[in-house]
């Protein structure tokens, strides 16, 4: 599994693609999705290199851990606040 901090922008890009040449990862997770990076580049990485987002880490604490919803992750792309 390829763990990805959600912050790291576009760098993240290639990190997979050294991860995933290296390992052969088939599931995908960020962490940090809280902050003010969205977590978008997670999408492009999970499309470029056909792995599924399995976890999203949406704070600090264990239990901010969530298995990956990726309705509720498009909806949060365009709320505002």
């Amino acid at each position: 599994m390829l763990i990805l901090d959600a912050t790291t922008g576009q760098n993240a890009i290639e990190q997979a693609k050294q991860f995933t040449a290296a390992t052969g990862s088939n599931l995908l997770g960020t962490y940090q999705i809280d902050g003010t990076a969205r977590g978008g580049v997670a999408i492009g990485i999970s499309d470029q290199f056909k792995i599924p987002i399995k976890y999203i880490g949406v704070g600090e604490a264990i239990d901010k851990l969530q298995v990956f919803n990726k309705r509720a992750f498009v909806e949060s792309l365009f709320k505002r606040g």
